[in-house]
């Protein structure tokens, strides 16, 4: 049994899910998003590790994925994209939560089955996997897309290194 956040950073909005995985399967928790509303950058990066260090205190998860920064075209906001993320990041190291990263593609990959799937796919499928009673807000259905997808790579490995050292190859 593991607890996992999900984290999607933004530099005004930053989404968070938790899904318990038991067995393999993921069971959603909660989610939500971190509005940043501090006129000055730094401070909204501030409110974001603020809000992030909130709920990993409440709920103690055992781990934490998060989405990678991809440069598009606009350089100064894939900055403050990766100012967002460290925030993140920052908020979950400190209490020694393991992090791992994961591309848009993946997560989508993972999720949706397509690498290229639109935000509203991407919703339709959390609310499927996860049994919601509703779609999610696009932010907070992004990071439980994030956790669902580790939880899946997790999954996924431990298969293979059970699989490995039955047949001896770890020692």
């Amino acid at each position: 049994m593991s607890l996992i956040l999900g984290i999607d950073p933004g530099s005004r909005i930053t989404g968070y899910g938790l899904v318990l995985v038991e067995r393999g399967q993921p069971r959603h928790i909660d989610n939500g998003v971190i509005q940043a509303r501090a006129d000055n950058f730094v401070n909204r990066i501030g409110e974001i590790h603020a809000g992030l260090a909130e709920v990993i205190a409440h709920y103690k998860p055992d781990q934490c994925a998060i989405e990678e920064v991809f440069v598009n075209k606009n350089v100064s906001s894939a900055i403050k994209l990766g100012q967002a993320r460290g925030a993140a990041i920052v908020a979950a190291t400190s209490v020694n939560l393991p992090v791992a990263e994961y591309t848009a593609t993946h997560i989508k990959q993972s999720v949706v089955g397509t690498g290229r799937a639109t935000k509203d796919q991407v919703q339709q499928m959390i609310k499927m996997i996860l049994g919601l009673p509703e779609i999610p807000l696009s932010d907070a259905a992004d990071a439980l897309a994030v956790a669902v997808c580790h939880s899946h790579a997790s999954n996924a490995l431990m298969r293979v290194g059970a699989n490995s050292v039955r047949r001896g190859r770890f020692r």
